[in-house]
């Protein structure tokens, strides 16, 4: 694991000693939560405290913004209340008649929102191959961009995009490269350092790991005035994450590292297992040597290759809904990253225009014994 360049020690033990820091006061190893909506005024009227009130600051959020910003190798990180209010911010941020860009294959909600909500801010929105670098740099040559927007791996048919040659073509066209990096995490993937702008995550899913508190982050390659654009936006409308859900986060992402690895070893487990299943026609995981991105993923993603895949049932979209519904151990839900494993027939919930297959179902895999897992769903295929 690679060593904090503030510090001697990795990031890994950084992580789960929340900085090392010590409660002055209590001597307590845990970060007290701080839920104060205002403070006192110096008598001339300042705040020598460095707050002033509750919806633009918190200390308890500052605390987890340090812990993101170090895992990220980030000069500055920013928590939101939730994953898509950290996107959107970015968005909102942007002039209005912005032209952005952003994949075909992505978080389907915001994917929603840029279809159908960003005209409304005054935003232009492109929706591009980003697998095919060929036509993005066609793209960006045709009609400039001041944001190029990807994940990666790709929620849920997990094509794993070239984040370095990305921000390459991105900046040669004077565009910003902002990365969603939720299915990685930074355990697995450091944007940053690869030539992104700007790294998100829905914090929900692999920073918390518990799911049990809603939450984004975003962590920023420089603290410049798109960076300050940002920070005005969560402030003024309110988006600033709580301080007992920041709690919750900093407890989780105590244990990220252990989570991320369990659940990658569980998720290529299972990939292996289920690929020669006959109920089963395609196996989406990069982690498996015949993923058309296998070579790049090993290359850009240290350490695993992800909790998530995805599967194709050969009997069709009946039986991946039926397949869904006999699972005992699988829990039937909606999100991914926690310790629990989830499955969910994901073209029912994105509903009409979807790109997802009618016959996928996705696999968030959690920290379970992998044959208890392997079982049940062999028991759900049927």
């Amino acid at each position: 694991m690679e060593q904090d360049p503030k510090t001697s020690q990795t990031r890994e033990t950084l992580a789960v000693q929340a900085m090392g820091r010590v409660d002055p006061q209590t001597r307590a190893v845990v970060p007290p939560i701080h839920i104060a909506s205002t403070f006192i005024r110096d008598q001339d009227n300042a705040y020598s405290g460095g707050y002033s009130y509750g919806r633009p600051d918190n200390a308890t959020v500052r605390e987890l913004e340090e812990i993101v910003a170090m895992l990220e190798a980030a000069p500055a990180a920013m928590a939101f209340g939730s994953g898509m209010s950290a996107a959107i911010a970015v968005f909102a941020a942007l002039p209005a008649g912005s032209r952005v860009l952003a994949p075909q294959v992505m978080y389907w909600a915001l994917r929603k929102w840029l279809a159908t909500d960003a005209a409304k801010i005054g935003l232009r929105v492109t929706f591009v191959d980003m697998s095919d670098l060929t036509v993005l740099e066609a793209e960006l040559a045709r009609e400039p961009a001041v944001l190029v927007w990807i994940e990666t791996p790709s929620n849920p048919l997990w094509t794993v995009l070239d984040i370095q040659s990305i921000a390459e073509i991105a900046h040669r066209a004077g565009a910003r490269l902002c990365v969603d990096s939720t299915c990685a995490s930074p355990v697995l993937t450091q944007p940053l350092l690869l030539g992104a702008d700007i790294v998100m995550h829905s914090a929900t899913k692999y920073l918390n790991g518990h799911s049990d508190a809603l939450a984004g982050v975003l962590a920023t390659q420089s603290t410049d005035a798109l960076w300050g654009d940002i920070a005005r936006v969560r402030y003024t409308y309110g988006m600033l994450l709580g301080p007992f859900e920041a709690f919750l986060v900093i407890r989780g992402v105590r244990t990220l590292h252990l989570r991320v690895r369990a659940s990658c070893a569980n998720a290529m487990e299972l990939a292996r297992r289920i690929s020669g299943h006959k109920a089963v026609s395609h196996v989406l995981y990069p982690g498996l040597p015949t993923h058309a991105d296998h070579a790049l993923a090993a290359r850009q993603m240290s350490g695993g290759f992800g909790g998530m895949l995805s599967i194709r049932l050969a009997g069709g979209v009946q039986a991946a809904i039926s397949a869904a519904a006999r699972v005992q151990v699988w829990k039937r839900a909606t999100s991914l990253g926690g310790v629990e494993s989830l499955i969910e027939h994901r073209a029912s919930i994105e509903g009409e225009g979807t790109p997802c297959p009618p016959d996928l179902l996705r696999l968030s895999c959690g920290v379970e014994c992998v044959d208890d897992l392997f079982l049940d769903l062999d028991r759900a295929f049927g």
